[in-house]
Parts: C-alpha cells; structure tokens; sequence
C-alpha cells in the first residue's frame, strides 16, 4: 500500500512574518521538515495557495472565515514554500509534486489544486498508486481540514498528524478537528 506525506500549505505568508501570519507556523514547517527527512514515503505531495486574483477571497474589510487580506499572490515570496520545508524536499530522495490552487477563486482544499501538468491531486495520488495519507500543515481549521475531509471522501486511509498543524484561531480548530474525528478521520 503506498503512502504519501500531503504538506499542506506551509508557506511564507501563512507563517509568522507572513501576510497572514498563523501562531505557530514556523514551528509546523520545521517539524514538516523534519518529517520529511525522515523519509518513509512513497510520495510527497506540497500544496500552496497560488492566487492571481482570487475575486472575493480577498478583501480590504476580511471577515477570517470567508475572506482574508492579501495573501499568497502567485509569483510572490510569500506565496513560496517556507525555506526549511523547501531545503527538506530539496534534499529528500522521495518523489515530490507540488499542487497549486486558487488562482482565480477561493480553494482549501488541495484537491481542488492541480500540478504543472494539470493534473487534479486525486489524479496525481493514483497514478502513484496511494491508498493511505497523512496530512500536515496550515491552518488545521481551514485547508488542512479541507484538505483531509477531500482526501478520505476520496477513499483514502486518512490520518492527519495534528502536532504537525496550526490553526488560525482556537475555537475554529476544534471545530474543525471535532468534524474530521466523526468523519471519521484518524488523528495523531
């Protein structure tokens, strides 16, 4: 059964520092590091927001459920892979694909991502022949959460290694990790 690590969104402007900056981001992407270099999959798939004009997503007057300040604009250095995620999979000896999203509207999910080929996340995990993905990375209350409810939705052994996530706000991070256990995702 071949598994995948999916390292979802850890990118510069959702770490601290960062246009929307998540407590705890930085300290997500060095343990995803980590993770990464310990090896032990059979694929490694790295989402990011990738936005050229995402209409209402962004806003001047964000609501941080529905719209958000500017954030990832495709090209920028904040839409790129934090540095110690990025020197990971520089230096790892398992395949690595990246998936983009939301070019031009809102998406969470990686799965609403596709890679340079154009190829949709779901395509791209089954042509690798994956059945079984931990899921990592930023916001656990957004597409972290997105990510893993598409991933087991798909049919996919879904674990999401919580101490390798960070949420946006408390309350919104329990919400969403009460909604994946009874969806029955697995949680670490």
């Amino acid at each position: 059964m071949a598994r995948a690590l999916i390292v979802v969104d850890v990118q510069n402007d959702f770490c601290e520092g960062g246009a929307l900056g998540v407590t705890g981001g930085n300290d997500v992407a060095r343990g995803v590091a980590a993770k990464i270099g310990e090896g032990g999959y059979d694929l490694v798939v790295t989402t990011q927001d990738w936005h050229v004009d995402p209409g209402t997503h962004w806003s001047a007057s964000p609501d941080y459920l529905d719209t958000w300040p500017v954030h990832c604009e495709a090209g920028t250095a904040g839409a790129e892979l934090h540095p110690a995620v990025a020197a990971a999979l520089a230096a790892t000896d398992m395949p690595v694909v990246g998936v983009r999203k939301g070019e031009y509207e809102a998406a969470y999910s990686g799965f609403e991502g596709v890679d340079d080929a154009g190829r949709p996340l779901a395509e791209v995990l089954g042509a690798a022949g994956v059945e079984e993905v931990d899921v990592v990375g930023i916001a656990t209350d957004h597409c972290v959460r997105a990510t893993a409810l598409d991933a087991h939705a798909t049919g996919l052994a879904t674990t999401v290694l919580v101490d390798l996530t960070a949420g946006v706000a408390p309350g919104t991070t329990k919400v969403a990790l009460d909604l994946l256990r009874e969806k029955e995702v697995r949680l670490v």
